[in-house]
């Protein structure tokens, strides 16, 4: 499994194994080898960065949702601290554009002010409750709204150039990445790991699982209890418009619902992009285009934005959600962060907030790993 150049692996063990080069492995990764530790990091991919984090929509989350003390809540709004401080020195592509999550109604308002309550509890930054005057002065485009909860905090950045800046960072502290490197076998034992991967065996003195889509079979290869993941796809549609938006745009988010409603997002290039929807599907690899469902979109899209055309919506793509909550539970689930046996930890369930919470993720990882 050793990889030429100086900093290889000697022979066929390692101190550490990440298994995931996704923006958390990476994250992971970095942290490890930044703290001296000897990183080989398996992706079964040919690139970082190729699985969930590939067909993430690149938003900086402020951690408006989440139960206050939970993982997803702690790492989030520390994760967005750190993710801006990351991508201000290393130049990365990102803007601070803000969000609203926009009431329509009374019922919705009340609703808002129960999430502005929540964000606060969970200490995200700056939130702030304005009425129709203010939405209007920030979003002229939009139709009326009775109010919004402001988030000055929330951006965009663009994760590919983020994955790629973590490897780079992991790599300039010696660790080594082998892609095409799917993990098919193991042997926990007490004090090390034996893998079986398409590239060969390793032996690790530690096992980091960040495998995603696929953390809660590789848990269960190595003998952790981990819960199962619901794949939760989520499609996207370009918007073509005339209309001139600012910032992020959010409906409230139905209660009991997947996912936090079809809402309007920009890119760094300033095209429009609406989703995703949050649909339990039954492959992990299905990205297949579903036009089909043009007329839902365009039917959520003219709720939050006002008439549109359906001619003005074009498919753009999807992704796969790593969900713990199953189809027809009541409640999200928070991220699973489980350690054993044997020297092994696991990360499971990274969905959203997770590329925000990355970096907090890998603050709260190093100290876990034997």
């Amino acid at each position: 499994m050793a990889e030429s150049g100086d900093n290889s692996p000697q022979g066929d063990r390692v101190q550490v194994v990440v298994i995931g080069a996704g923006v958390v492995g990476c994250a992971i990764a970095s942290a490890l080898a930044r703290g001296g530790r000897e990183v080989l990091v398996l992706e079964r991919e040919a690139r970082e960065g190729a699985g969930v984090s590939s067909r993430n929509s690149g938003v900086i989350h402020s951690g408006l949702y989440y139960a206050p003390g939970s993982l997803k809540a702690r790492t989030c709004v520390r994760g967005q601290e750190l993710l801006y401080r990351w991508a201000e020195a290393r130049k990365i592509p990102h803007a601070r554009l803000g969000k609203l999550v926009v009431a329509r109604d009374a019922d919705e308002e009340i609703a808002l002010q129960a999430l502005a309550a929540n964000a606060r509890a969970s200490g995200a930054r700056d939130t702030e409750l304005v009425g129709a005057a203010e939405v209007a002065r920030r979003e002229p485009d939009l139709p009326p709204m009775r109010a919004a909860l402001w988030c000055p905090h929330t951006g965009i950045v663009d994760v590919h150039a983020l994955v790629y800046s973590l490897r780079v960072d992991a790599e300039a502290h010696g660790a080594v990445f082998s892609e095409r490197a799917a993990v098919h076998a193991a042997e926990v034992h007490a004090q090390e790991v034996r893998l079986v991967t398409t590239r060969g065996e390793v032996t690790a003195g530690a096992v980091v699982n960040a495998a995603g889509l696929y953390a809660d079979e590789v848990a269960a290869l190595l003998g952790a209890r981990a819960p199962a993941i619901h794949p939760c796809r989520g499609d996207y549609f370009w918007l073509r418009t005339r209309a001139r938006y600012r910032h992020l745009i959010y409906p409230m988010k139905a209660r009991g619902a997947a996912g936090l409603g079809v809402h309007l997002t920009i890119d760094l290039a300033g095209a429009y992009r609406l989703g995703p929807d949050a649909e339990y599907v039954g492959a992990r690899d299905d990205f297949s285009p579903a036009e089909h469902k043009l007329a839902l979109f365009h039917a959520a899209a003219t709720r939050l934005l006002g008439p549109l055309a359906p001619d003005q919506l074009a498919y753009e793509g999807c992704g796969i959600r790593p969900k713990l909550r199953g189809p027809g539970e009541a409640e999200e689930q928070d991220f699973a962060l489980l350690t054993g046996p044997g020297p092994c930890v696991h990360l499971v369930g990274i969905e959203s907030p997770g590329l925000t919470a990355a970096l907090a993720l890998a603050e709260l990882v190093a100290p876990l790993v034997p």
